[in-house]
């Protein structure tokens, strides 16, 4: 698929066409991931963060949150709250922070990966190679980091102050690659400036990464941030936009895992994350965050979080999975692109 069928299926607006995109990536989904669904459970460890990113809540200058990070015992416990509610993966988030110790991030790896036996992955922003090196060798298996956008220029307007490590996302997420991690990366969609050709670019860049997770989801405005009132007359942030990104990302890079993110379940309550299962995806993402913190951790407002109880929201999560015929995936849940290159790198004689 080259970038002008992309940008077609971007403008396309016709239904029964929609639906022939619909049926191609769930077709594609289904023979190349299964039916079953699998389920991450996210902790959001920390909501400080040093940089001032023009469309998240939680960057520096929004003096109206309060700031926390939870004790290592409190993320312990909630992962294994995530083990016993049959959950195969944590994760963990934070903002970007130099007070988020890398030492103190890899024993908590490790104690994990002891105590309760699960997959870790991180999603902690741009870091130093030496600290993923650590965090690798301490048993993280996964690190999530959104590119958000391949246009360099809103790239650099919507993240002030970028490149914190000397190196740009784009090659920290191959040095991701080559730490053996299973990288997970994704855009926003409806990004005020952001056109269909980036759109487009965004997603040929996710194919040549050849990321093994990918998480797309709408900007969602935060009214405490600069980019919360922008009007938007270009890709817009659309429920029916997300579901063409998805499925789009589907087709093109099938062997990875794409979940049917909260953003999604927040612009549609009712249905959302089945539709966006029913059109490429097969991974949701339940939040295990305890109350006293969880509406802290405010990038964008979502309904999602007045759920408290983490029994009560991943049975609530399964119901919905098997609702619609699919099943609910055990263990790990490794990306068949991982898996493929996992087989490739072995087969590739080395001196």
């Amino acid at each position: 698929m080259n970038i002008q069928e992309i940008r077609s299926w971007l403008a396309e607006t016709d239904p029964d066409r929609l639906e022939e995109l619909w049926d191609r990536a769930d077709r594609v989904r289904r023979e190349t991931m299964g039916d079953r669904v699998f389920l991450r459970g996210i902790l959001e460890i920390s909501n400080k963060c040093s940089r001032d990113c023009h469309y998240c809540g939680l960057r520096a200058g929004n003096s109206r949150l309060a700031r926390y990070t939870m004790t290592e015992e409190d993320i312990l416990d909630g992962a294994i709250l995530a083990r016993q509610l049959g959950l195969g993966t944590v994760v963990l988030q934070a903002g970007e922070h130099p007070g988020l110790d890398a030492r103190w991030i890899a024993g908590i790896v490790r104690r994990i990966k002891d105590e309760a036996g699960l997959v870790v992955t991180l999603s902690l922003g741009e870091r130093n190679i030496d600290e993923l090196e650590l965090w690798k060798r301490a048993g993280a298996d996964r690190y999530l980091l959104k590119f958000e956008t391949s246009n360099p220029a809103l790239f650099k307007h919507i993240h002030p102050g970028s490149q914190t490590t000397g190196h740009t996302r784009i090659e920290l997420l191959k040095q991701l690659h080559l730490l053996d991690y299973e990288v997970g990366s994704g855009f926003m969609i409806g990004i005020p400036g952001q056109t269909y050709d980036d759109a487009a670019n965004d997603l040929l860049l996710l194919k040549r990464l050849d990321v093994h997770m990918i998480g797309n989801g709408p900007f969602i405005a935060n009214p405490d941030t600069p980019l919360g009132n922008t009007p938007r007359g270009q890709v817009p942030n659309t429920e029916l936009m997300t579901y063409k990104i998805m499925a789009l990302t589907r087709i093109l890079c099938p062997g990875s895992n794409i979940p049917s993110t909260t953003a999604l379940g927040t612009v549609n309550t009712q249905c959302g994350l089945e539709l966006g299962l029913q059109r490429g995806g097969n991974v949701l993402m339940p939040n295990l965050t305890p109350a006293k913190y969880k509406k802290l951790y405010a990038i964008y407002p979502t309904p999602l979080r007045d759920i408290t109880d983490a029994a009560q929201l991943v049975a609530a999560v399964k119901e919905r999975i098997l609702c619609i015929g699919r099943t609910i995936g055990t263990g790990p849940g490794v990306s068949r692109s991982f898996m493929q290159q996992r087989q490739h790198h072995n087969e590739v004689p080395h001196d």
